[in-house]
């Protein structure tokens, strides 16, 4: 299972660093299928909020086949005004048979006319925002994440974490979701 997790300036770090340490703990401990990489715009290093440098695996012109899409939060506000972005966000979409977001990943989505008619959620600051900005969607607040068809979106920052290992659980399991946090020394709000 190939999982591309998108990052950007001003990506939240957390947003990004969270979900990659969640899935590549899961590989180490036995879902020896899981490949986890990051993708960006191009090969220029991203400035993650705080000034933090990522250089990302491949770019949205040469990366392999994504099974799993994750779209991470931050200062996303002009990465929503790139029309080659939301392209290639509604270019994966029919090939990947799950996509998630953290934070204001969701806007990323909503934009790319992606989850529309769906039940989502953000980081609590911008649930305002996105009901208003995007008012097809069924915003939710006071959810750490939702699930509605494929999409599965989560509020902010650590939200992402425990969004991650829902995920990881109902691909392998509650047990080993729990094994996977319990390996991070993470106390996992699962909302279930």
């Amino acid at each position: 299972m190939n999982i591309g997790i998108y990052i950007y300036d001003q990506a939240e770090v957390l947003d990004f660093s969270g979900p990659f340490e969640v899935f590549s703990t899961a590989k180490r401990l036995g879902a020896d299928c899981l490949n986890v990489f990051l993708v960006s715009e191009s090969n220029e290093p991203v400035i993650a909020r705080g000034g933090f440098k990522v250089l990302s695996d491949y770019t949205i012109q040469n990366h392999p086949q994504i099974d799993l899409l994750v779209v991470v939060g931050g200062v996303h506000t002009d990465e929503i005004c790139k029309p080659k972005i939301l392209s290639w966000l509604a270019s994966i979409a029919p090939q990947a048979s799950e996509i998630a977001s953290v934070c204001t990943g969701a806007f990323l989505l909503a934009k790319a006319e992606l989850l529309e008619g769906h039940t989502v959620t953000t980081h609590w600051e911008d649930i305002t925002d996105l009901s208003s900005q995007f008012p097809n969607l069924k915003v939710i607040n006071n959810r750490r994440w939702v699930t509605s068809g494929k999409y599965t979106t989560s509020g902010g920052i650590s939200a992402g974490i425990d969004m991650s290992l829902h995920l990881v659980s109902q691909h392998y399991g509650l047990e080993f979701a729990k094994k996977v946090a319990r390996q991070m020394e993470y106390t996992w709000q699962n909302c279930e």
